[in-house]
Parts: structure tokens; C-alpha cells; sequence
């Protein structure tokens, strides 16, 4: 759980006349999570606005919640997901330094926390998928991954839609496209499948 609150020892600060209005709570915690702990997230929201409520009642109408949303699989942790969702300023200045960081470099940066992937500077533009593949692959660096293996462990979740030993190979060779120029860090073992090769001018953040 992550706190966000003006300074709590001093809310009003004569030189810039500021004054508190209220205060942001952001908790990194996925539905599965909330579960496990006996509960679900629109039991715990309403927990802590009844809380808020009871110690002001006067508050109870100007409390509002919200669920941050992110497409299945978006990688990072909970609490910056929710930040970034609900638009703070801080956690989206990050975001825009972040990107400047990475169209000034050169080389491949693998950005695990945004499922992103920067060639020269220039967003790849990778699938779900085919990040995934590379992630797997990077899980797994120095070690020979089968075909088998990376249908089973990539698509685990997508049985009725499992591509065959073969597609794999497709998924590859559009991934080496869009990597062109390094795309000697997936190496491919005959006979035996795919390799992720740690490359000099290859910087893996996350």
C-alpha cells in the first residue's frame, strides 16, 4: 500500500498560502490478491470509505473510489499500474522521462515493467505475444528453449488458440524484424529451439 499526502505535519504553508483539501490513497492490490486475503476489491473500497466515514462524517459525500483497470498480462507492479491509470502527475512525469530516456539510447531496451521493447530509440512496436516470447526467452537467458515449451508456457492460457511448433518460427521472425540490427540475441539452435544471448548494447530495465 502507497500513501500520497501533502506534508502532514504542516497542511498549510503561509509563504504559498496552500491549504489541504484532501488527500490521494493508492493501493497496488489485484483482484486474485484481495481473494486470497477473504475478500474482493469492492468489499475492501467500501471498507476504507465506511472507515473514512465513521472517524468524519462529513466526508461520506465527498469520498469517491476507483478501480484502476489494465489489460490482462500488463506487467509492473500493482501500485505504479494504479498510479499511472488514475493519471499522477508524478508517477506520468516518470513515464514521459523514462521515454526520453530510452529514444536517446542506443541499442535494444527491453522494458519489462511496460512490456516494451526500444531499438535505437524507436518503439518496436512488439505484440503481446511476441514480447512475451522474448520475455520467456529472457527468463531463461543462456538456456535452449523448445518450441514445445514456448507454446506450452506462452500460450498456456490460450489452449483453443495454441499455435503449432511452427508458428512459433513465424513469431520469431517478426520479432527479429522489428529488432533488426540485434537480432542476434534470439539465437536459434538447430534442432533444439530458441536461445535469448545476453548482447552488449542490450540494457534489460524492470
Amino acid at each position: 500500500m502507497s500513501i500520497a499526502l501533502l506534508n502532514t505535519q504542516n497542511t498549510t504553508t503561509p509563504a504559498t498560502a496552500n491549504e489541504a483539501r484532501g488527500f490521494a490513497l493508492y493501493v497496488g492490490i489485484d483482484e486474485a490478491t484481495a481473494v486470497a486475503a477473504g475478500v474482493n476489491l469492492a468489499e475492501l473500497v467500501q471498507a476504507l470509505r465506511k472507515t473514512v466515514a465513521d472517524l468524519v462524517p462529513a466526508a461520506a459525500k465527498e469520498t469517491y473510489a476507483a478501480v484502476a483497470l489494465a489489460p490482462v498480462g500488463t506487467g509492473g507492479r500493482n501500485i505504479d499500474v494504479v498510479r499511472t491509470a488514475l493519471h499522477d502527475p508524478r508517477s506520468l512525469n516518470r513515464l514521459v522521462e523514462a521515454n526520453q530516456e530510452h529514444q536517446a539510447a542506443k541499442g535494444i531496451v527491453i522494458d519489462l515493467t511496460r512490456h516494451k521493447v526500444f531499438a535505437d530509440g524507436e518503439n518496436a512496436e512488439l505484440t503481446y505475444k511476441e514480447f512475451e516470447l522474448l520475455n520467456y526467452l529472457i527468463q531463461n537467458e543462456g538456456e535452449t528453449i523448445s518450441r514445445r515449451e514456448l507454446v506450452d508456457t506462452v500460450w498456456a492460457e490460450d489452449s483453443d488458440e495454441a499455435p503449432n511448433d511452427r508458428t512459433i518460427d513465424v513469431h520469431i521472425r517478426r520479432l527479429r524484424a522489428k529488432i533488426a540490427g540485434y537480432e542476434d540475441i534470439v539465437r536459434t539452435v538447430r534442432g533444439g529451439g530458441y536461445r535469448f544471448d545476453r548482447h552488449p548494447d542490450v540494457l534489460i530495465e524492470g
